[in-house]
């Protein structure tokens, strides 16, 4: 095969975690570009069709993009949208475990509002984990064991820049608010983005021996809207001057979820425009 040969993924089946939201969409369109078929995994089944349909739209109505409504906090709710694919198809090739409780500044998060760390409830705690960290652990354990079965297979973990590094709080900070009223990063979005990097050296090494690969992607931050105040803090930290536009990590996923990447296991890639340098 040729270099370029290698990044194709012909009639592959992809699944994505929260595959209905911007990156998760963003991921199915690299599998789509890549030639392989995108399964979107997400809690909302009206999501999911808006999603198929806006695919469909761009790529043509030939465009196969599969989805399932699934709670992957329930290992069920997961081990019956792989049963269903494995009868279908007859095999799993990709994971891409992107989905989180996602503290946009952008939007009205509940787990970014002005919480402190002191103050931050053990209930979002449980919640934010078990989407971020525990999901990522029941898909692992389910697909990953689907692929170590039939001996092959990826597995990407979608991490962050802050899971490399702590979060700078103050860029959500607000001249004017009282200290009790500025929001912060939560300490979950940290905790769980660490957390799928060791959870991402676990798979590595424990699948080794299966032909299973597993990596982690550190995206830095997408520009969606958010306002200009903290567009500029934020790009005063990032060595290029800029927010990442939605569609800039195509290209490596393709390439980390392609047999481009076939020696790579167990690795961290950061694609964070410098930001991780400083």
């Amino acid at each position: 095969m040729t270099a370029t040969e290698k990044f194709h993924i012909k009639n592959k089946i992809a699944v994505i975690t929260g595959g209905a939201g911007l990156l998760g969409r963003k991921h199915a369109e690299a599998v789509i570009e890549g030639g392989g078929i995108p399964v979107l995994l997400d809690i909302s089944e009206a999501a999911i069709e808006k999603t198929k349909t806006a695919l469909q739209a761009a790529y043509g109505d030939d465009c196969m993009v599969l989805g399932y409504a699934c709670d992957i906090t329930e290992r069920a709710d997961v081990e019956k949208t792989a049963n269903d694919l494995s009868e279908r198809y007859g095999h799993v090739d990709v994971l891409i475990n992107n989905a989180a409780n996602n503290p946009k500044v952008e939007g009205s998060a509940a787990n970014m509002k002005a919480l402190r760390f002191e103050d931050f409830p053990a209930s979002m705690w449980l919640e934010d984990l078990a989407v971020g960290l525990t999901g990522a652990f029941l898909c692992a354990q389910v697909y990953g064991g689907l692929m170590a079965g039939q001996g092959s297979g990826v597995i990407l973990n979608i991490s962050s820049d802050l899971g490399i590094i702590a979060p700078d709080q103050r860029i959500y900070r607000r001249e004017g608010l009282a200290e009790e009223e500025q929001s912060v990063k939560p300490v979950t979005y940290s905790v769980i983005k660490h957390g799928l990097i060791g959870l991402t050296k676990y798979l590595a090494t424990y699948y080794a021996d299966k032909g299973v690969r597993a990596n982690a992607l550190c995206p830095a931050g997408v520009f969606n809207g958010q306002d200009e105040e903290f567009v500029g803090k934020l790009t005063n930290l990032i060595p290029m001057g800029r927010m990442a536009d939605a569609g800039e990590y195509k290209s490596t996923v393709l390439y980390m979820i392609s047999d481009a990447s076939s020696y790579m296991t167990g690795s961290t890639v950061i694609v964070d425009g410098g930001r991780t340098c400083w």
